[in-house]
């Protein structure tokens, strides 16, 4: 039976809590928390009554029949999380988490983002209760996502522009560790991936899991079975991780994680971690990242925000060498291809992260029979992306 993380969080030889003594009696206290409110009947009723009530779920599976035909095999079904409340499924992990800042008396709250999507759910969530917002964002994120920067102010959040190293995601999580640091007594830091120190990565996977869970009694209802192979895109890897977990115990259901190959891996312009990466410590954690030999991070690329990302969730690192799952890399072009395709064959606009995961699920249905499923998770409309794809098919906005 898979029983990860250990108690100090741990998953096999990755995770763990690598930070500053001085955030310590921080992580403590949210481990204690979560561990007292993780299985506490009234904490979660009220997390599922406010998924169902003000989110929307649980979101449908949908039968992308139009481009399981194009492919020419596998029937390819996809998890709506696009449908969900503020688009996305990062609002699953922020309401979870937001309720937990509350029963500790916690006023401020603070968040990274790359695409903008986890910034806009806090921002939302921070709304509803009340709270005040900060949130961290890339100067070259805060330029291709101005339609969600926009967002975030209008819901009343503060957005910082962070202008040191490459102005993406990892520089966001970097200030906005430095902000937790020197405002821990007072602010609560919603982390929006499943990386980070734990317990961040074991508790936004939980929260996240809604989506998996939700799959298994959803796919037998109707395929009359649970698929062959569940795919997500792998950034930070919170949406893959939300549908793997619940089925990481099911035998003969295949479980893969697409990454962004940028232009190619066989150049330095992609954000392929798992595929391409080697062991190291970021962000609090022990997981794959992208590095020199002087264990220095490279600088990543890839045509989606939300996955410009040197590293990747500690569980997805265990996974990988379990070979529980398998990773694959798909590039900037090919997800581009598939967002259009998406987009015209099933009327369906994906986030450009989500569009990693089509083009390989579309690559592999071309291999398989027609009685095989794959499930994708949708994890985010594309309403962001729009400058961004038009800016690289050439168009005016």
């Amino acid at each position: 039976m898979y029983d990860f993380p250990d108690a100090r969080g741990h998953f096999g030889p990755y995770g763990g809590v690598f930070v500053s003594e001085t955030l310590m009696f921080a992580l403590n206290e949210l481990k204690e928390t979560y561990a007292k409110y993780q299985h506490d009947p009234e904490f979660m009723a009220e997390f599922h009554s406010e998924l169902k009530h003000f989110v929307g779920r649980p979101s449908p599976i949908y039968h992308a029949k139009r481009m399981s035909d194009l492919a020419g095999g596998a029937q390819i079904y996809f998890k709506r999380e696009d449908l969900n409340h503020t688009g996305a499924h990062k609002i699953n992990n922020v309401i979870g988490q937001a309720m937990l800042a509350q029963r500790m008396g916690k006023k401020r709250i603070i968040a990274e983002t790359g695409a903008g999507q986890h910034g806009v759910a806090t921002a939302t969530i921070c709304a509803r209760m009340g709270l005040e917002c900060v949130v961290y964002q890339g100067s070259v994120d805060v330029a291709r996502q101005a339609q969600n920067v926009y967002r975030m102010k209008l819901l009343g959040a503060t957005v910082v522009p962070v202008e040191s190293g490459t102005k993406t995601l990892k520089d966001a999580l970097n200030e906005a560790m430095r902000d937790w640091v020197t405002n821990v007594e007072s602010t609560f830091y919603i982390i929006g991936t499943v990386a980070g120190p734990h317990p961040y990565p074991m508790m936004v996977r939980d929260f996240q899991s809604v989506i998996g869970e939700e799959c298994k009694v959803q796919m037998p209802e109707m395929t009359g079975r649970q698929p062959d192979y569940v795919m997500a895109c792998v950034g930070g890897g919170s949406n893959a991780m939300g549908i793997f977990y619940p089925y990481i115990d099911v035998p003969n259901v295949k479980l893969i994680g697409v990454e962004a190959a940028g232009r190619g891996l066989h150049t330095k312009d992609h954000s392929a971690a798992l595929v391409a990466g080697t062991p190291g410590v970021l962000h609090g954690n022990r997981t794959y990242l992208l590095q020199n030999e002087d264990g220095q991070i490279a600088e990543t690329h890839s045509v989606s925000a939300g996955m410009d990302y040197p590293g990747v969730g500690p569980e997805h690192a265990w996974l990988k060498d379990s070979k529980r799952a398998e990773y694959v890399a798909i590039t900037d072009d090919e997800a581009l291809k598939a967002f259009h395709e998406c987009c015209r064959i099933e009327g369906i606009i994906p986030a450009l992260e989500t569009s990693h995961a089509i083009a390989y699920a579309c690559k592999l249905a071309a291999t398989l029979p027609k009685d095989q499923t794959i499930l994708v998770n949708i994890s985010g409309r594309g309403d962001k992306d729009m400058h961004t794809v038009a800016q690289e098919s050439g168009l005016k906005f």
